[in-house]
């Protein structure tokens, strides 16, 4: 593990690339946005590419900060309807940055922060850290919190999420990370198969708000309980079968048959995002449907819909989320 100067932000802020490197997988974690800005994995020949869509400099992630690339999202991840909810009969207002909705966490949500960072478990990982103060894009209560990146002796990258608050808040946090198993300068990731572990999705309005209604998948495009290709047009949120589980449980399996890589997702979490990139902007490296995200958290709008999987952190709690990103070739 090591850890160098990656850039430096137009404040003079510095920013640091730590790399882990472990039974053939190296990852590149940015101090920036807990940005995941590499992850290099050999294909079944031995040619070693990185299937992370990334930018080299710094520079790339300021000028294209609205796709999320590798990020770490939140202090709210996906969408909170009208950028507003009520907890314990007080209302907060929040950033509208995706129409009349708040997104990731606003207009300078986890994403656009320096972390500090340390190393962590035994040499094979970093821990970020940063405390997100009262008020900060709307959110109440001073949050600390930290993720942890890992690399397990089988490779395996382990992002675990611990937040604690001094009032009540939401709390929902993820990684954006778009996969390309073919390799990141490989041009679509469309084609893929994908497995997902869930019989039901949370259909949404026009703007990506859910209904509050669970949908079965059966008989649907959505259904990737048998692994399958997978094709444009998604932006959807899964209702994992498992739901909220103590320990990460298998989500999803996206392979590319071409190159033989396979990634497997496991969480704790209760959701999952599928989104196949059909809105990369055409001044972006990346074409849309270049990468394939699976975004582990909870449901969209969970704040103002009580029917969903609590997202509340009150004083005394911790919040803890984990997810295990396998591969395999």
């Amino acid at each position: 593990m090591r850890s160098e100067l990656f850039g430096t932000l137009p404040d003079g802020s510095p920013v640091h690339r730590w790399t882990l490197e472990r039974a053939g997988v190296r990852v590149g974690v940015l101090t920036y946005g807990g940005i995941v800005q590499s992850v290099r994995v050999p294909d079944r020949s031995g040619q070693v590419a990185s299937v992370a869509l990334g930018f080299e400099e710094l520079a790339g992630y300021l000028t294209h900060p609205g796709p999320y690339f590798g990020a770490l999202v939140g202090r709210y991840a996906n969408r909170i309807a009208g950028g507003a909810f009520s907890l314990d009969g007080r209302a907060h207002r929040l950033a509208r940055n995706n129409g009349p909705n708040a997104l990731h966490g606003g207009e300078r949500g986890f994403d656009k922060h320096v972390w500090d960072a340390e190393p962590a478990g035994g040499g094979h990982g970093v821990r970020l850290s940063r405390v997100s103060p009262d008020g900060e894009e709307g959110y109440p209560g001073r949050l600390a919190v930290s993720a942890t990146y890992t690399l397990d002796e089988s490779g395996a990258l382990r992002i675990a999420y611990e937040a604690t608050t001094d009032a009540p808040t939401v709390v929902n946090l993820t990684n954006h990370t778009y996969w390309n198993l073919a390799g990141a300068e490989s041009g679509s990731a469309l084609g893929h198969e994908v497995r997902i572990a869930a019989a039901r999705c949370a259909p949404v309005d026009g703007g990506g708000i859910p209904t509050g209604e669970y949908a079965d998948v059966a008989g649907t495009r959505c259904d990737f309980r048998a692994a399958r290709e997978v094709g444009p047009g998604f932006d959807h949120n899964y209702v994992l079968d498992e739901g909220v589980t103590a320990e990460p449980v298998e989500a999803a399996v996206l392979s590319d048959p071409v190159s033989g890589r396979t990634l497997t997702v496991a969480t704790t979490e209760p959701g999952l995002q599928l989104y196949t990139a059909d809105h990369f902007a055409p001044d972006l490296p990346f074409a849309p449907g270049a990468g394939i995200a699976l975004e582990t958290q909870h449901f969209p709008d969970s704040p103002n819909r009580p029917e969903f999987p609590g997202t509340e952190l009150r004083p005394g709690g911790v919040y803890r989320s984990e997810t295990v990103y396998g591969f395999s070739w």
